[in-house]
């Protein structure tokens, strides 16, 4: 078989790739210059292709296993490869996933430079929060006015405002980042009271370990987006712990960050009308990464990332 060189896993960016690949109970491993991973059944044992060139996020979950050749290929593809529980939720104390990031010298510096430029600066970096925010609301908005699926349960951007009001007004007038914390908080608790209402989902409440269909959904989709972020900070070159939201104490907050611009609009309502429909966590995870794909949400992620970056070279955000 005719060796393929790492180089030209590259050729599809980033941004482009199709595929992020959730395993469990299974080995991950190098078979015949290929990435497959091997499952173990009573009669016989077969091996599944990862296609790593059009991968952007491999996540392990419960008893899985990888090869030092398997990684070895992965990073110089350019796959960012997280250690998570089962479903995708995390390992320790529902806090984060162990993320292995691929090294490589000869990432871009560009927006790594531009984004200290400004990060050392309190009010430059707060406002990069609100940017952070105003993109998320305005992904919001563009996925809840054109999706049929959502449309179909009485999810509609027209409702936004009724759900948030004023919100851009208080966006703009905080004056440090608690204040958006807040402002932030008080919206996410308004769309899951929405979805909650719209769904026909009783008594809930947002609960992180133990908690019922629609959590364990939520969960197991924000754990997708974390990849999506993960994935699009390493390809920019800007370490995790550059946060301008999630504190600059917490390690790997600035995936938090990148990660909220699509959560509301994509994982939230889709974790209500997929517990309401009894959907698998196997037909919950394909609709996510379908809705990624449709509204190019890792595109999204890198874009905002850049328009934020350029703060640093004094243009503002």
């Amino acid at each position: 078989m005719e060796k393929i060189e790492s180089s030209a896993l590259k050729t599809i960016l980033l941004s482009k790739r199709a595929n992020i690949y959730y395993l469990e109970k299974c080995r991950v491993m190098q078979k015949d210059g290929r990435i497959v991973y091997l499952t173990e059944g009573k009669k016989e044992n077969l091996y599944w292709n990862i296609p790593i060139a059009n991968t952007t996020t491999l996540l392990l979950g419960t008893g899985t296993s990888i090869t030092q050749a398997a990684v070895r290929d992965l990073t110089g593809a350019g796959v960012m490869i997280g250690f998570c529980g089962g479903g995708g939720t995390p390992l320790l104390a529902g806090t984060e996933i162990a993320w292995l990031s691929p090294q490589s010298e000869y990432r871009p510096t560009q927006y790594v430079q531009d984004w200290l430029a400004f990060w050392y600066d309190d009010a430059k970096r707060l406002a990069a929060a609100k940017k952070f925010q105003e993109e998320r609301y305005a992904f919001l908005g563009r996925v809840w006015d054109k999706d049929r699926d959502l449309a179909a349960y009485g999810f509609y951007s027209d409702d936004l405002e009724a759900i948030a009001p004023a919100f851009h007004s208080q966006i703009k007038e905080a004056s440090n980042v608690s204040q958006l914390l807040n402002i932030e908080a008080r919206l996410t608790k308004a769309l899951y009271k929405h979805a909650a209402q719209i769904t026909g989902t009783e008594n809930f409440t947002r609960c992180h370990e133990d908690g019922d269909r629609a959590n364990r959904l939520l969960d197991h989709g924000n754990y997708l987006a974390y990849g999506l972020a993960a994935t699009a900070l390493w390809g920019l070159g800007i370490p995790h712990g550059f946060a301008v939201m999630h504190g600059k104490t917490r390690r790997g907050a600035l995936v938090f960050d990148v990660a909220d611009l699509v959560k509301d609009a994509i994982i939230l309502p889709f974790a209500f009308t997929s517990a309401k429909e009894g959907k698998t966590d196997q037909e919950f995870r394909a609709l996510c990464l379908e809705k990624f794909a449709a509204y190019g949400a890792l595109d999204f992620m890198f874009d905002t990332i850049k328009k934020v970056s350029a703060q640093g070279k004094g243009a503002g955000c």
